[in-house]
């Protein structure tokens, strides 16, 4: 083998800047354009979709480098169901020795929108990948005979699998591996190990699922990882007696078991969820099941959904315009409320104009996907709320996720893209933490690059600055170039907005799907949000209120040991386990106190909380009370 040239072949396949499909050879010379063909074919004829972008790296390498292993024993478990194959799993971790084996699954999802895998301490629970976002990339690898034994397409999951478990089982200080395909045709994945082998579990995931990762699990000291990250990246392995183990075909399922199966899975992961059904208009206090509550989870943030002034103009309204718009804005939706809504609210927020769409989710998945496409590129924190991530999808721009609040990393990522054109998109108030976006700078560096920016601030509005014009006031800054807004928080009603210049609006009108082709919004719905807006105007006495009800009750929490603050209305009480999360907040109903337990997917796994939504209208006595039931049903240690 020395006496030939060999060569490195990879091969990578993007579609919508994102990863779709990659394979690497190591072969002899003569070998390498019969290869070079076969790893293109696999490529183009993707499961996933048609790549927008296919690139072949050819290297020479010196084959006496190459080191040589035997593949993995293999073993295998066929489960019933995805969900009793993942318990089967975590059987396997308990029996291997491993003492959290659920808290190591808790990190596998955070796998997904990886590259790479992710290399997890199995004591400390600390990742040792030096980019979280990438994970580690295994290269360097191929079964001894690949250019004899590939499928048709040159893709043979079993045999590819196994010669990365064993070169990864063979790296310093890995114990353990995880791994599930994001091929939405191939639902076996594995657990693998020098000591245990190469065990396949089957079915890890349902058919058609593109939800894939890896997860290496790691136990040595900190100063040999450098050595194990190394020989995952660089070292040459070929791996020789893989056994030929076709894929089975697995039975198809009655359609209505996968749904009850996934339910009992949610169910027995403390994430299922109900919709509670309330007996009483979103007040500071409700009526649910009979019973007077507190309401600690309501967006009502001013307290004026049941405005009596509001609800003598929907009244009105009603009587005139009925309860439906008729059809889309652009053909026969338009009444004169909504032209004096949009005026208004541009008039609020200092901008040339404004424009209604029939959500907060409808307006930022209109404003991505059309202001960007396939030559943008959208920088988004990496905790901006649902409906910014799936805009960011529709657009089919190239996504770069930064850290969440970390200006230093955007600017950075900014400077390694260095797009032509693009935009920068972040909450004002982030949903779910309820911290704040450090606007000033923010804006700088979006300036500074040329590139547009977006800001949701539906949690912002009616809650920061001294008039509850949200983030610009409460930062004394400009406003950014797309300010996206919601109709259904302070404002008591239903809808969302975009305020900006003309230019913007102009062409939101005629670019948005989301707003084109959507029954308007009802005449009733915008005439409420008119009359909310012209009361916070008037009224600005019940911003401070708000603001001074969230220092109030932060104090009261602080003082009875439970470590939170927070600048906006969402005071979270982190509490990582989704069980806990579920138990307390059932704890707390039984109490009197309505407050919502927030879990996966909503937030990272591990990273279950309550979540406190405040209000104008809560007294001192309410939240004092609150916030003593509060600490007295959380655990110890939070105390």
């Amino acid at each position: 083998m020395s006496h030939e040239t060999w060569y490195q072949i990879k091969m990578r396949a993007q579609a919508g800047g994102k990863h779709l499909s990659g394979a690497e050879r190591m072969l002899p010379q003569p070998l390498l354009p019969q290869q070079a063909e076969t790893l293109v074919h696999r490529a183009i004829f993707h499961p996933r979709g048609v790549p927008e972008q296919v690139v072949l790296k050819i290297e020479k390498i010196e084959p006496e480098k190459i080191e040589i292993l035997d593949a993995l024993p293999v073993s295998e478990i066929r489960a019933a169901s995805v969900a009793e194959a993942w318990r089967a799993l975590e059987n396997l971790l308990r029996e291997e020795g491993f003492l959290a084996p659920e808290k190591i699954l808790a990190h596998f999802p955070e796998t997904y929108p990886m590259r790479g895998a992710m290399v997890l301490d199995i004591e400390t629970f600390q990742r040792w990948e030096p980019d979280f976002q990438r994970g580690i990339r295994v290269t360097g690898m191929d079964a001894l005979d690949s250019c004899q034994k590939t499928a048709e397409n040159g893709k043979n999951s079993f045999r590819e699998a196994i010669v990365l478990a064993t070169k990864t089982a063979h790296a310093p200080g890995i114990v353990g591996e995880i791994c599930v395909s994001d091929d939405p045709g191939y639902v076996t994945g594995y657990f693998a190990s020098r000591r245990r082998g190469y065990v396949r579990i089957s079915p890890l995931k349902e058919v058609g699922d593109e939800q894939g990762g890896r997860l290496f699990l790691y136990h040595g000291s900190s100063e040999k990882v450098a050595s194990c990250l190394d020989y995952l990246e660089h070292q040459l392995v070929q791996v020789r007696n893989i056994p030929n183990l076709p894929t089975p075909a697995l039975p198809r399922p009655d359609r209505w078991e996968r749904l009850q199966n996934t339910l009992e899975t949610l169910h027995s992961a403390g994430l299922y969820r109900q919709v509670p059904e309330m007996e009483s208009a979103p007040a500071g206090e409700v009526r649910f099941r009979g019973q007077p509550l507190v309401m600690l989870a309501s967006n009502n943030y001013l307290n004026l959904a049941h405005h009596p002034d509001v609800e003598k103009l929907v009244q009105n309204v009603a009587a005139e315009w009925g309860t439906g718009s008729g059809g889309s804005r652009l053909t026969t939706g338009t009444s004169p409320w909504h032209t004096r809504l949009e005026a208004s609210l541009a008039e609020w927020q200092k901008t040339e104009s404004a424009l209604l769409f029939n959500t907060g989710y409808m307006a930022n998945v209109g404003v991505l996907s059309a202001l960007c496409g396939p030559d943008d590129t959208i920088f988004s924190d990496a905790l901006n709320h649902a409906s910014i991530i799936d805009g960011c999808r529709l657009s089919k721009a190239k996504i770069v996720v930064y850290r969440h609040g970390d200006l230093d990393d955007l600017e950075r990522k900014i400077r390694q893209e260095n797009p032509s054109r693009g935009l920068v998109v972040s909450d004002g108030v982030f949903s779910m933490d309820g911290d704040l976006l450090p606007l000033p700078r923010w804006l700088k560096i979006c300036e500074k690059y040329g590139l547009f920016s977006m800001v949701d601030d539906a949690h912002a509005l009616g809650v920061l600055g001294e008039t509850g014009r949200g983030s610009a006031e409460h930062w004394q800054s400009p406003q950014p170039d797309i300010l996206v807004g919601t109709l259904s928080k302070t404002l008591g009603s239903e809808g969302g907005f975009v305020c900006g210049k003309e230019t913007l609006i102009d062409f939101l009108r005629n670019r948005a799907r989301s707003f084109i082709f959507s029954t308007a919004l009802n005449a009733l719905s915008v005439a409420a949000a008119w009359k909310s807006l012209e009361i916070l105007q008037a009224e600005p006495w019940r911003v401070r209120k708000l603001q001074e009800n969230v220092r109030f009750f932060c104090r009261e929490l602080q003082n009875a040991g439970i470590p939170v603050q927070s600048q906006s209305a969402i005071v979270p009480i982190l509490l990582g386990d989704e069980r806990l999360a579920v138990s307390c907040s059932q704890q707390l109903l039984e109490k009197g106190i309505y407050l919502s337990a927030i879990r996966y997917p909503t937030v990272a796994h591990g990273k279950a909380r309550l979540r406190v939504a405040l209000n104008a209208a809560h007294t001192p006595e309410t939240l004092r009370h609150s916030a003593a039931a509060i600490a007295q049903t959380l655990p110890v240690p939070l105390r």
